[in-house]
């Protein structure tokens, strides 16, 4: 089915990001999830072509519209957008218009906005975190983590980078990341990067957590491309990554670990590459969107109830 998107040619497209096939495979996969057998309420309504309009009603970056796409197209609706992907909507506003059979438009409709309101939120806050790097021009990379949600992991690390952040390792096959468990099993740091060297070999980076700058030193001298300095305090942060990068200037040092929205800037440092929160996609406010169906005689903005005087 049709769904348009007005998608500003000076923006980037990440849409492109995606497989259309993998996208697909989700959505026919939450669907099933969703009604595993028999679809009552569509029986109620039946299969009249209706109109419904994609309510905005707080203030977020928009993210997350080929997901909404996909789903709709699954089940044989179409989808005009009134703003592209990556604009900041102010509530109340009509941000999209969906056609269809009425049955198959509430058949997607809590699917599709879960999709929207979820990528939105984690948009919404890295755009914002990524504004304080801005403001204190600190040039390195504001990065989600790994703490994604099972099965949704595609829609937040798309959301991430619509909002402007780096979406870090998107599994356990995209970098080898040595934590403290790997460590201490393999038996020391050396021996952890060289088995992970033995099996990744050039083309994967290899990163290791790191508690103190000997073990930041550990690393590198083994041959990690990246060290994590885990849990320090921004001053313990910044006179450590000074070491490191004093040493060994190619290494790339990541922070991580009680970092959130109102300390990160304390963080900031040119020695310092990237800093990573699981907040990202743990600790964000979805952004409130709802889908309702044109009808004559009822507001489709569904205004609070009052008590009567």
């Amino acid at each position: 089915m049709e769904k348009t998107n007005h998608h500003n040619d000076n923006s980037p497209n990440f849409s492109t990001l995606l497989n259309n096939s993998a996208v697909r495979e989700h959505v026919q996969h939450w669907l099933r999830e969703d009604t595993p057998s028999f679809d009552y309420g569509g029986y109620v309504v039946g299969e009249a072509q209706e109109t419904a309009v994609l309510l905005c009603k707080s203030k977020g970056l928009l993210a997350g519209v080929p997901f909404f796409n996909a789903v709709f197209e699954e089940v044989g609706c179409s989808v005009e957008w009134k703003y592209p992907e990556g604009v900041v909507v102010e509530p109340i506003s009509v941000t999209a218009v969906v056609k269809g059979n009425v049955n198959k438009i509430l058949l997607g409709e809590r699917l599709a906005l879960n999709c929207l309101t979820r990528a939105s939120g984690i948009a919404t806050k890295a755009k914002k975190l990524v504004g304080f790097k801005k403001a204190a021009k600190w040039t390195g990379e504001i990065a989600g983590t790994r703490k994604t949600t099972p099965g949704f992991r595609i829609v937040e690390k798309y959301a991430l980078v619509v909002g402007g952040a780096s979406m870090h390792r998107y599994d356990l096959s995209s970098m080898i990341m040595l934590k403290d468990n790997h460590i201490w099993t393999a038996g020391n740091i050396a021996q952890a990067v060289s088995n992970a060297r033995t099996v990744g070999g050039f083309s994967l980076k290899i990163e290791v957590e790191c508690r103190s700058v000997e073990e930041g030193r550990s690393a590198a001298s083994a041959g990690a491309d990246i060290v994590m300095l885990d849990n320090f305090t921004p001053d313990a942060l910044h006179q450590s990554a000074a070491i490191l990068k004093g040493e060994f200037p190619n290494l790339l040092i990541e922070a991580s670990g009680g970092i959130t929205e109102d300390n990160i800037s304390d963080y900031f440092n040119p020695n310092v590459d990237v800093i990573s929160l699981g907040s990202l996609t743990q600790g964000y406010k979805p952004v409130n969107f709802s889908l309702k169906i044109l009808k004559d005689g009822h507001n489709p903005h569904n205004p609070p109830v009052t008590v009567a005087h």
